[in-house]
């Protein structure tokens, strides 16, 4: 099978190279979408306010055939993801695939992207929100597009009202819980590989409780989607002004390019740091859930070490505890990955096959339920998940009615042992120091986003600690999120802590690998867990990223933590780290497994 390159991959290649050639200008591919005897297509564009800013949004509108006054159809709308435009394959695909099912399509670029005018505002409420919310007025009736063009063909539960669900991944995931939240009329929700907090996203802390701590940069994920960004005259010549904000911040908003800024920096003083948590979580769902109503389907992918498993798993807790409808699958693919192609039977929203894969069905039984408003169909269980290591592609997906918690505990050892039983750790201590230069290696973003070989995860001799297990005398199948309770001791960390600059504390990196009996070591899916201590004094807990991995029969789990990572910025200055094991106080790892 042919790989399809991401949108945002694509992309970043293009922006990349013209940094490093002389520029051109570059088009995206569009895919054709004829008028057929199932639906047609009609090119729109609409005026609107969005973040104090007037711009026009270009859209495409999707009608099935016989839709009409007399005979309305519900919507569906979508937009693109980071970099994308409402052409993208997948995008373009939502509009095609829908109609031909009887929905009225609405698919838009979003701010900022293809050739719809306003800066790029990171799926802010208040400018991405609203900008959507006057397209569902358009499928309400309540306004026309530039060119007189109406909807009277949209099922509409009042007047003003219409019967609409939204779709999308990532960038067009966001923006739909940016929507519902200032426009109560969305009636259902599916986003995909999309984050929670943009601060755990793009400065990840892992410490439990440390939620004004930041974390460790992603420099290479964040500043590449900045160059996506900021590259936008490359990509759209002739941009409209409305696209335009100054010369040192081109196509964001202000406050956008000034997170940027402090991030790169490698600084947190404490009044930066207030303002870029505050400015990351107000345009993140974090902030903004508890006005969400909408039934939501949550789907994550599993390969992501751009918004992990975690991301989805706080969304879907936040809204069960309001009461809003929300079921989560978690699928195989995410941002990550290399340039595998979804696996077999799995969801690809380029190929439509909606049918013909279990998460696609999911999708079709949400928006039959909740947009349709057939009562009788089932629309799957609370929790499902993909397994690699299932035998046919038919029941790769296991089901629950709840999350996985952790349960199963292993003890960190003075002799660098996994062990199951506290009687069997011995006293210890052992240490290890960062350097310079970053001395671990999970993953290169920039190499994933681009399609590049991607050297094997390590960690070199003397900047890591790690614990390994016996060969385990059965599979276990670990689902969720791993949690390690630790104790450090680092004087020099101890010292600098207090210093008013949180860049001045500890930074270190926790992750579970799975070793075969040969020696080779697998890092599930690349993730770890980068965590920014909040007091070397104290003992800290760490939420792992949640993965779903099978150890065999024969194999050993190994837990690392480790001083550095080459895709984050790390520590600042030199910082020796201890490790002491007792039987009665040591660091302790739970895992999340799955009863036989």
């Amino acid at each position: 099978m042919s790989r399809r390159v991401p949108r945002s991959r694509a992309v970043l290649a293009a922006v990349l190279g013209a940094a490093l050639a002389a520029p051109v200008a570059l088009t995206a591919p569009a895919i054709a979408t004829p008028t057929t005897g199932q639906y047609s297509v009609t090119a729109l564009k609409f005026t609107v306010q969005a973040g104090g800013r007037t711009c026009t949004i270009d859209a495409d509108l999707y009608r099935p055939a016989g839709a009409g006054s007399a005979r309305p159809a519900p919507a569906v709308l979508a937009t693109n993801g980071f970099g994308g435009s409402k052409n993208d394959g997948s995008t373009d695909a939502i509009g095609r695939s829908f109609a031909q099912r009887g929905y009225v399509g609405l698919v838009y670029s979003g701010l900022g992207f293809g050739r719809s005018g306003c800066l790029v505002s990171l799926d802010d409420p208040a400018a991405d929100g609203r900008a959507a919310s006057q397209l569902v007025d358009f499928l309400a009736g309540k306004r026309a597009a530039d060119d007189g063009t109406s909807a009277d063909f949209v099922t509409l539960d009042a007047p003003g009202d219409p019967r609409v669900g939204m779709i999308g991944g990532s960038y067009g995931g966001a923006v739909q819980l940016a929507t519902a939240s200032v426009d109560h009329r969305v009636d259902a929700l599916v986003p995909m590989i999309t984050w929670n907090d943009l601060a755990y996203s793009l400065d990840p802390n892992n410490a439990v409780g440390a939620a004004d701590v930041p974390g460790a940069f992603k420099w290479q994920w964040t500043n590449g989607f900045y160059l996506i960004g900021e590259g936008q005259p490359l990509l759209e010549p002739g941009l409209d002004p409305s696209r335009i904000n100054s010369l040192t911040c081109l196509h964001f908003v202000t406050r956008a390019c000034d997170t940027v800024r402090t991030l790169n920096s490698g600084r947190y003083p404490a009044g930066r740091t207030r303002e870029l948590l505050d400015y990351a979580r107000s345009v993140s769902p974090v902030s903004y859930l508890h006005r969400v109503q909408a039934p939501t389907l949550l789907v994550q992918g599993q390969a992501d070490t751009l918004f992990n498993l975690n991301e989805a798993t706080r969304t879907y807790k936040a809204l069960k505890a309001r009461g809003t409808p929300v079921k989560m699958i978690w699928q195989s693919w995410g941002h990550s990955g290399g340039t595998s192609d979804p696996a077999a039977g799995e969801l690809d929203l380029a190929a439509g096959n909606l049918e013909t894969s279990y998460v696609g069905r999911r999708i079709l039984a949400w928006f039959d339920r909740h947009l349709r408003r057939k009562a009788g169909v089932d629309t799957g269980p609370a929790f499902a998940y993909y397994r690699d290591w299932a035998g046919d592609s038919g029941s790769r997906y296991a089901t629950a009615d709840r999350l996985p918690v952790p349960g199963q505990k292993l003890y960190l050892s003075g002799d660098g042992k996994l062990v199951d039983d506290r009687r069997k750790i011995e006293r210890g201590s052992r240490s290890y120091l960062n350097w310079l230069t970053p001395t671990s290696h999970s993953e290169s973003s920039l190499a994933g986003m681009l399609g590049l070989p991607d050297p094997a995860p390590h960690d070199t001799r003397g900047t890591h600690l790690a614990w390994t297990g016996e060969p385990l005398r059965r599979p276990v199948e670990v689902v969720g999120e791993p949690r390690a309770r630790l104790k450090v001791v680092s004087p020099t960390a101890e010292r600098t802590q207090d210093s008013g600059d949180a860049a001045d504390k500890l930074v270190l990196f926790a992750k579970l690998y799975d070793v075969a009996p040969d020696g080779t070591q697998t890092l599930a899916h690349r993730l770890v867990a980068p965590v920014r201590v909040p007091d070397v004094r104290r003992p800290f807990t760490v939420t792992l990223p949640a993965i779903v991995h099978r150890f065999e029969q024969g194999h050993r789990l190994r837990f690392v933590i480790a001083a550095s990572d080459g895709a984050y910025f790390g520590n600042r200055g030199v910082k020796p780290v201890t490790v002491v094991s007792a039987p009665g106080d040591t660091g302790v790892l739970e895992l999340p497994a799955v009863p036989d």
